[in-house]
């Protein structure tokens, strides 16, 4: 069973570490990562990025 301590990507104690909060969709809950690597991984697997960039010039 998942604690509220326990990162999202990888299940470890994020308190051991330097954690990572995002909060997601204006619910307010935040969901925890053990640091901005497992954050990253999550990012990746999950493919988040795919289509989200913001364009940048004039």
């Amino acid at each position: 069973m998942s604690d509220a301590s326990d990162c999202a990507y990888c299940g470890c104690d994020v308190t051991a570490h330097d954690p990572v909060y995002v909060r997601e969709d204006g619910s307010g809950t935040e969901t925890p990562y053990c640091n901005y690597g497992c954050l990253s991984a999550h990012i990746e697997e999950e493919g988040l990025a795919l289509g989200t960039t913001c364009s940048i010039g004039g």
